[in-house]
């Protein structure tokens, strides 16, 4: 089956980090791969075992943050019966599983210093000892470790070190960020979309507009290729009409002009906390969401009936989001942060007339 998340791209700078991770996917040595959340170690990780030796052997992965410390080490190199609380049987680590191939450490930079010193000595001499026991075992495994932090940095500080660092580098794969990537945030666009559509089973993939293409490219991606991925799946699964190119794209799915009535973290909401900046709608730079929402609190008469004071916020709200989009329903649940379905929600429910001259 295809992967959802497989590799696509064509810049330079992402070509040359998959060329180098294939050049060194024969030779059995370590390799580190380093590059921000959302890049695809994982992927490149996957590479290095199929295009190796090894391709017919394991591949296992681990990630070291997901673990508390005190249970790292027994998941790595396996522990005896009753070697701690709660080991009430002889299990084999993660070494003993990837035996004849390969074990990925993703967030590598996580380990305590104790299992540091534990995987030093696997890298050197070849053998795990479980713990509780007396006798190491011997394990051929080539390791693939993953971190989106500076290791050397690390090491100067203290807490990394220096000659594990030293035994895993012997290839370094960078990754580069998606906004790096020339060219490739409309392409995997294009891919994501496409394959959603046909999760969807729309007959066609209308594709993205220009207007859609442009603010994807115009964003900063601090998610990269997965964050991407779940923007795009969204703004397709959100389109109304699978026979026209899909212009709506929301880059936060949890931003909200209600967000003041939520009740975050117990504080006291602000008209300030209410949106994001609204951009540009139908060719034309308007002002915020928020500035509109200062202007109804500020307006508004002092009551004692909660409720009706909320209702007529909303309808502030809404009333000047639509006027300043010209009534295009679509823009304005974009400039709210909210669905098409939950803006005609809201409207229903307040009464309020999509159509200005009725």
């Amino acid at each position: 089956m295809e992967r959802a998340n497989q590799f696509v791209g064509q810049s330079l700078a992402f070509l040359d980090a998959v060329e180098r991770a294939s050049r060194a996917a024969p030779l059995d040595r370590p390799v580190l791969v380093i590059g921000e959340r959302g890049t695809g170690k994982e992927l490149i990780a996957e590479r290095l075992h199929r295009l190796s030796t090894r391709w017919s052997g394991p591949l296992v992965t681990m990630n070291c943050a997901a673990l508390p410390e005190n249970l790292i080490e027994a998941e790595l190199f396996g522990h005896e019966a009753g070697s701690f609380t709660g080991a009430s049987k002889t299990r084999a680590g993660r070494f003993e599983e990837a035996d004849g191939g390969t074990l990925f450490l993703d967030e590598l930079a996580t380990l305590s210093s104790a299992a540091q010193d534990r995987l030093l000595r696997t890298v050197e001499y070849g053998e795990v000892t479980r713990i509780g026991a007396s006798k190491p075992i011997s394990v051929d495994v080539r390791i693939v470790a993953a971190t989106n932090e500076h290791l050397p940095s690390l090491v100067a500080k203290g807490k990394f070190r220096a000659d594990l660092l030293d035994r895993l580098s012997f290839e370094v794969v960078t990754l580069p960020p998606l906004r790096a990537r020339e060219g490739d945030i409309a392409l995997l666009a294009e891919h994501f979309g496409r394959r959603m559509a046909v999760e969807l089973d729309w007959p066609n993939w209308p594709g993205f507009d220009k207007k859609a293409i442009a603010r994807l490219e115009k964003y900063g991606w601090p998610g990269n290729v997965r964050e991407l991925r779940n923007v795009v799946e969204r703004a397709v699964y959100r389109a109304e009409d699978p026979e026209r190119p899909v212009s709506t794209i929301n880059f936060d799915p949890f931003k909200s002009p209600w967000a003041l009535m939520q009740g975050g973290g117990g504080g006291t909401a602000t008209a300030g906390d209410v949106a994001a900046p609204v951009e540009q709608v139908a060719g034309e730079e308007v002002s915020t969401v928020e500035e509109a929402a200062a202007q109804a609190v500020t307006a508004a008469p002092p009551t004692d009936d909660f409720k009706a004071a909320v209702t007529e916020y909303e309808k502030a709200l809404i009333s000047d989001a639509l006027e300043r989009a010209r009534y295009n329903q679509r823009a304005t649940a974009e400039a709210l942060g909210l669905s098409y379905d939950q803006l005609r929600h809201a409207m229903k429910r307040l009464k309020l007339n999509a159509d200005p001259k009725s």
